[in-house]
């Protein structure tokens, strides 16, 4: 059983999806990147796509217990390498980390 956590941090990625990639972003995103993200430290907390207004298509939400280990996160080259593909299927990506609070930021 795993033991719930009590999330302090929360690691925001924005993006827009290029076009015609969308299977293979999918295969991306759900196969390695989560996975991958988890595997750091990072709890998977939610995902959002916007149909209108002047923002990025996806915000993708990661948190943490601590800022220790998302800092720990974003300076890996295992992080690294994850952005860098993730920018095979993306573009106008951009991320920060901000104190947790639930539902939906900005």
């Amino acid at each position: 059983m795993t033991q719930p956590i009590i999330p302090r941090y929360k690691l925001m990625l924005f993006y827009d999806l290029k076009p015609g990639d969308h299977k293979a972003y999918y295969e991306f995103v759900m196969n390695d990147f989560v996975p991958a993200a988890q595997g750091m430290g990072l709890y998977f907390a939610q995902v959002y796509h916007t149909l209108w207004g002047n923002c990025p298509l996806r915000q993708a939400e990661f948190v943490a217990e601590d800022l220790n280990t998302i800092r720990a996160v974003l300076e890996s080259e295992d992080w690294r390498s994850l952005e860098h593909r993730l920018l095979h299927h993306a573009m106008n990506y951009r991320r920060k980390v901000v104190p947790y609070r639930p539902g939906f930021q900005i």
